[in-house]
């Protein structure tokens, strides 16, 4: 079997690694036009940071594992396609800001029915509204040749973003989402197969295509709701010297709620949680549902004010001005474990400090210096520094402000990091890696969320 994906991105690239890892008689292809990304997949540097994806890469690249800008050749040497490119917001047009943009699905089914000499399986990997499957098969029939057919399925993936080797390797569940045809069902199990090689087959889930494209959107949107839930709930704990961790902790022992994701934190961010939310909002107004739409709106809402929560709580806190002060960041990856910048918490919470005109010394392990520069915008070069030691970014530092809880972050000698900075110190803790008894009694300032 011969397997082409279409897109080396944060889905893509570990995705296919992993079906190559675990399916040696397999021939897996990745095909982006991106030439520096395909580069660095065939380098050293990885252009995606998670751990053990190295190793999993290394073993299998140049074997069964090829990454390439070739896609024509990719394609019609495919049995199956996975299309695994972005699907981001739209920002043009009609319903921008909501609907999904589908340009790069479209663009992609067009290559695949034109280079396509023979039928294959067709699987749609990035997230998608609901129905676009319909979308997808009528431009694959309607500029196929004649003898070619496709069978389109739904594979959404479920990955975690620093942890998602291991959910490639021991998923909660495979969805495969597929027509209710003879031919479906066999597209179906054909897929099915490549995953039971090493899932149990009791974690392999069939569905309709509509289901398993829905059920990406949902899983988002209720992971999205907890982070928000409890985020309300901080504010609420810091007015009545309530404690969020121990609410959390509580709650989470209740066999109906659970404890995951219960961490009270600056925000949530990421490529997916906003993106899908916004458009399970759209989907819901185009079907006539305004209240469900308001609903899943305000989920993002909240997220949206505990990050001005947190950076107007700097500002209030240093004497209602940060301008010209050096405020330090700790952290710009949205989350521990990945160089995934994407709807960051830190992006919002630094321009609003610029825009305040504070100066920010910026430090993350992971995230390329460049990226950090994009992402705030070339606007406020001369008010950023960025350093590559978290004891430099605190150099004369009015305020540390912690934005990833990268676990290096505990460790620090904050006893150094106080000496270093301007006195009175503040330490805003938005992830809640420090303990804050211990950092008063060195001398700073403390503001945790939720505390």
């Amino acid at each position: 079997m011969k397997i082409c994906c279409l897109g080396a991105g944060y889905v893509g690239g570990p995705t296919m690694a992993m079906i190559a890892y675990k399916c040696p008689q397999v021939t897996v292809t990745v095909a982006d036009i991106n030439e520096e990304r395909i580069a660095a997949w065939n380098s050293d540097t990885l252009p995606v940071f998670e751990p053990g994806l190295d190793e999993v890469v290394r073993s299998a690249r140049g074997t069964n594992l090829f990454f390439t800008t070739d896609k024509i050749a990719a394609i019609k040497e495919a049995d199956i396609v996975f299309v695994s490119v972005g699907t981001p917001t739209k920002t043009y047009g009609v319903d921008a800001g909501r609907a999904a943009d589908l340009k790069y699905v479209e663009l992609c089914a067009r290559d695949i029915a034109e280079h396509s000499e023979s039928s294959k399986i067709v699987v749609e990997k990035s997230t998608i509204p609901v129905r676009t499957a319909e979308s997808l098969k009528t431009v694959l029939s309607a500029n196929a040749d004649d003898g070619i057919s496709f069978q389109v399925l739904s594979n959404p993936e479920f990955l975690a973003e620093g942890t998602a080797i291991r959910d490639l390797e021991n998923p909660d569940r495979v969805l495969i989402g597929g027509e209710e045809t003879p031919e479906g069902q066999d597209a179906m199990e054909t897929l099915a197969n490549v995953y039971a090689t090493w899932v149990d087959r009791d974690r392999i889930l069939k569905t309709n295509l509509w289901s398993s494209e829905l059920s990406k959107l949902v899983a988002n949107a209720f992971l999205a709701q907890r982070i928000s839930s409890i985020n309300s709930i901080s504010a609420l704990c810091e007015a009545t010297e309530a404690n969020v961790d121990e609410v959390a902790y509580a709650i989470g022992k209740d066999s109906r709620i659970g404890p995951k994701f219960l961490k009270s934190s600056v925000g949530f961010g990421g490529s997916c949680f906003q993106k899908d939310l916004l458009n399970l909002v759209y989907l819901c107004q185009h079907f006539g549902l305004p209240e469900v739409a308001e609903y899943w709106r305000k989920v993002l809402e909240i997220n949206d004010w505990q990050k001005r929560r947190f950076s107007t709580r700097i500002v209030n806190s240093l004497f209602n001005t940060v301008n010209g002060k050096r405020i330090a960041l700790l952290g710009f990856a949205f989350k521990k474990d990945t160089n995934d910048t994407r709807e960051s918490p830190a992006i919002y919470v630094g321009r609003d400090l610029l825009e305040e005109e504070a100066n920010l010394a910026i430090y993350d392990p992971k995230v390329d210096p460049e990226q950090i520069q994009r992402d705030l915008g070339s606007e406020y070069d001369k008010q950023i520094e960025i350093c590559d030691d978290p004891y430099a970014a605190v150099e004369n530092a009015h305020a540390v402000a912690i934005l990833t809880e990268w676990d290096q972050f505990k460790d620090l000698d904050y006893e150094k990091i106080y000496e270093k900075m301007m006195k009175p110190a503040f330490l805003f803790d938005g992830r809640s890696v420090t303990d804050s008894s211990e950092l008063k009694e060195i001398g700073f300032r403390v503001y945790s969320i939720g505390r």
